[in-house]
């Protein structure tokens, strides 16, 4: 069982059809996507990768993304996704602990070699063109078969130690994560496209599976990001356009659609679906949403360790405003996918009553295998066959998940996870800070943004210049601070736990 026989299997069926766009040109058909994937798949294995062995991707969005990605799992390797805005030394931590051999980035990312790869090759450069030279004939290339419960992507995400933790996703996770988009979230065609404007190298990049599964044409934005005129000229061209967004990158489709005053027709010309989640979505952002460009939306809830697979809010939900508790449906994050049960449990994991908040759990052929190298945390997230996700939330009498809040202090901005432990830790090496607490605060683009309260040690002279600086060196731009407060004390209770409430509460008070 290899997702390699997914593209196999379209370029048996369609092989001239286009498959891969950069902007509105074709990159390649199905049939050169599989002869590209064959060649380098060929050339991992006589370069002496090992089925099992982790590749590293550290890319912006990139139309080679795709065929790297299934030339790892057609020569049986592990695909180690690394999120574009990661400084360099956060990149060599997750080489240094997934034990990475060979990694594909892109060259402003890693300018320098990334210590502990044997082998960094700039996926523009020459020698990746000849890595991806295509074979002549792709079908000749054996797949390196493997196991349901084999890996296929190692994916970190940020933990309360502050230490990132690498995803076990297995072969049988993503092939159930493909499978259920057909049935919980979305019908397509191989007449549909998917345009990848989120980050390919998270949940974005995965919905590449169930549109391979229907030969649909994959389109990466020549800016490699979000710039809501240039989507939306590409689904004018290509047609109408599906879509993965965090609530924010919802929020400036919608605005452009408000500024240039596009109609709710010329919106459904350009996009079919677009499936937000990653982040809470107000009520008011997704009635505005639907205002203004129509029934395209569908919400979905899931984490790195169930990807894109925990709930799902449909279109129709979306839609049945006459339902009696409609408010209360849209706020929510919809009913159990398909392949999964949910369950509210208390802190022992007991079963709670419909309409108690407790913490979300989920199980199912979705769920991760567990943390790499982590076997301490695996025992806490999985047990008895169930994710125990950290999230706090309550369920129904008709299924519906709403989430309450974060067991954890997790921040989200962007749609990207940011944890405040880490930036704690970081700011703690500063000359001159004695105490931080971090905290997040409502941004009405990004949802929330990063605040740090910091405590100078006695006479040093400290700036939010000088900490910004220290962040910057040594941390992705995103998790830095937007603000600091410079404090004389952090409020503490007995045990000398600094009071994070007290601090939200103050910044509360402040910006209202």
């Amino acid at each position: 069982m290899s997702l390699a026989h997914l593209l196999l299997r379209q370029a048996h069926l369609t092989s001239e059809r286009s498959a891969i766009f950069h902007g509105s040109e074709p990159y390649a058909s199905y049939g050169q996507w599989a002869a590209r994937s064959a060649g380098l798949a060929l050339r991992l294995r006589q370069a002496g990768l090992q089925p099992g062995d982790r590749v590293l991707l550290f890319l912006h969005n990139h139309p080679r993304y795709l065929e790297l990605l299934w030339a790892c799992w057609w020569a049986g390797l592990v695909v180690v996704p690394i999120n574009a805005k990661l400084h360099p030394r956060e990149a060599e931590w997750i080489v240094d602990n997934a034990q990475a051999r060979w990694g594909f980035v892109s060259a402003d990312l890693a300018p320098d070699a990334l210590a502990g790869l044997e082998r960094q090759i700039d996926v523009d450069s020459a020698a990746c063109d000849a890595l991806l030279a295509p074979v002549a004939d792709a079908f000749a290339v054996a797949v390196t078969e493997r196991a349901p419960d084999d890996l296929a992507w190692l994916f970190y995400t940020s933990g309360t130690t502050g230490r990132p933790k690498g995803v076990m996703i297995t072969q049988r996770n993503l092939m159930t994560m493909g499978l259920t988009y057909f049935v919980d979230v979305d019908a397509v065609s191989a007449d549909d496209a998917i345009v990848y404007g989120a980050p390919m190298s998270h949940g974005a990049g995965l919905y590449a599976i169930p549109h391979l599964m229907a030969g649909a044409r994959h389109v990466v934005p020549l800016s490699g990001g979000v710039d809501a005129a240039e989507l939306f000229a590409l689904g004018w061209q290509l047609g109408p356009l599906s879509t993965f967004a965090a609530p924010t990158i919802v929020k400036r489709l919608v605005d452009h659609v408000e500024e240039v005053q596009i109609s709710v027709d010329a919106a459904a010309a350009a996009f079919k679906t677009i499936v937000y989640g990653g982040a809470p979505m107000y009520v008011a952002d997704i009635e505005r949403a639907l205002r203004l460009m129509g029934p395209r939306f569908v919400q979905i809830y899931g984490q790195g360790e169930t990807p894109m697979v925990a709930t799902a809010l449909s279109r129709q939900q979306l839609l049945d405003a006459a339902h009696p508790r409609y408010l209360e449906r849209i706020a929510s994050v919809g009913v159990a996918q398909t392949p999964v049960q949910l369950r509210i449990a208390d802190e022992q994991g007991r079963e709670l009553p419909l309409g108690e908040i407790g913490e979300v759990l989920v199980k199912g052929d979705s769920v991760m295998a567990g943390y790499w190298r982590n076997p301490e945390a695996t025992a806490l997230a999985l047990r008895d066959g169930w994710l125990f996700t950290g999230d706090v939330g309550c369920l129904d009498a008709d299924g519906f998940l709403t989430l309450k809040d974060r067991s954890k202090d997790l921040i989200i901005s962007g749609g990207s996870n940011i944890y405040p432990r880490e930036v704690e830790e970081l700011l703690l090496t500063a000359p001159g800070v004695a105490e931080v607490a971090v905290v997040g605060a409502p941004d009405p683009e990004w949802g929330e943004f990063v605040v740090a309260f910091v405590v100078a040690q006695a006479g040093a002279a400290l700036s939010a210049d000088l900490l910004d600086r220290h962040c910057l060196a040594q941390m992705a731009r995103f998790k830095r601070p937007k603000r600091y407060l410079f404090v004389s004390e952090l409020p503490k209770n007995n045990y000398g736990k600094v009071l994070k409430t007290a601090l939200r509460e103050r910044l509360a008070s402040e910006l209202a």
